[in-house]
């Protein structure tokens, strides 16, 4: 455990749920963990307690939020909690906090299994189902010439980013044609509890959270982990935004909820100690911005600022993940007035400092 993660609190401990097994952390409100095929190893799910009417009255059910991405061994993993941890209730909706693969990719598999409907943001659900069929600028053809723009040259790299034309269909083979609207500050009831839509930006283009005032508990999604910092990069198809002031800003929408709200991150335990963590999370921009500065009293793209920023080896699925976030800092940076940008006779777009 580094030093900031001790300043939070694990009320489980190192208990996790196994894949394919539930974990009861509240009354009604289960957590799954399946497993991801990345330097991040895993999802929490969470499956919570619901009712639906079939028109004879009120019947048990469950709401999933999140999915897993769409492999066999997710897959797997739900035939088991279907057969093991429903207690014979269906499935009665599907909730997707964002449209990245490890949240929406068996979404059309889950919906579809049930018969039940996906509730997402507009904002979320557009650009899953953009990104499943591959349109042009959010394929992965897109991110080529956009990270050479910002200083990718290394024809190794150049190749391995080739090879992940289909990444995102390929985990996300489908999404639901139809869905049900959720937006910020929208209070639906799940169970015998009501939960609060609280949108949040920069990580992805309309995130919900979760928060339940009678648990106490919010789940978070992306948008405050416990252990790594939320990626907040510049993509190919808003090639001039900048999530990293979009994402400080969402930050603050969380400034009303208890400093000992039970925080359920996709990645990483269930803790307390919310503004504590979001307290470090911005001292981690903070930082980093303050490197980027320093970095920039000589032009530099962004791909000068991945090794100053991530002092790792990094392989190719990490490296696209590096390449948006050192641009995103560069863009805060730019859009403050503290940076200006020019493009080289190389065609390279370069950041540096006003004098």
């Amino acid at each position: 455990m580094n030093p900031l993660e001790s300043q939070l609190h694990y009320p489980f401990g190192d208990q996790l749920p196994a894949p394919g097994a539930l974990r009861e952390i509240a009354p009604g409100v289960h957590w799954l963990r399946m497993g991801l095929p990345f330097a991040l190893d895993h999802i929490n799910l969470w499956l919570i307690a619901d009712e639906f009417d079939d028109g004879s009255g009120p019947q048990p059910g469950w709401t999933v939020v999140d999915c897993g991405i769409a492999n066999d061994a997710t897959r797997a993993a739900w035939e088991s909690v279907f057969a093991e941890g429903l207690a014979g209730r269906p499935i009665v909706r599907v909730i997707a906090t964002h449209c990245h693969p490890d949240h929406v990719g068996l979404s059309d598999w889950l919906c579809s299994r049930w018969n039940a409907p996906l509730w997402m943001t507009t904002g979320e659900y557009g650009f899953a189902r953009m990104m499943s069929a591959s349109l042009p600028g959010v394929d992965g053809t897109a991110m080529l010439p956009h990270f050479q723009r910002h200083g990718v040259t290394d024809p190794e790299l150049i190749e391995k980013l080739q090879g992940r034309k289909s990444y995102y269909p390929t985990l996300v083979p489908a999404v639901p044609a139809s869905y049900h609207r959720m937006q910020d500050g929208q209070v639906f009831r799940i169970g015998r509890h009501d939960w609060r839509v609280i949108t949040g930006f920069g990580h992805a283009p309309e995130h919900a959270s979760l928060y339940c005032a009678d648990l106490n508990m919010l789940i978070s999604g992306d948008m405050v982990l416990p252990r790594i910092s939320t990626n907040v990069s510049v993509f190919a198809v808003e090639p001039e935004a900048n999530p990293v002031q979009l994402y400080l800003d969402s930050l603050k929408k969380y400034a009303d909820l208890p400093a000992d709200t039970l925080v359920l991150p996709s990645h990483g335990k269930p803790f307390s100690g919310l503004h504590t963590r979001i307290g470090q999370l911005v001292a981690h921009h903070d930082e980093r911005l303050a490197e980027v500065i320093d970095a920039c009293a000589s032009p530099r793209s962004a791909a000068d600022i991945v090794p100053i920023m991530f002092r790792r080896a990094l392989d190719a699925h990490q490296l696209t993940f590096a390449m948006g976030e050192a641009l995103a800092h560069l863009h805060k940076l730019w859009f403050d007035g503290v940076l200006r940008r020019e493009t080289g006779t190389d065609g390279i777009i370069r950041f540096r400092t006003r004098r």
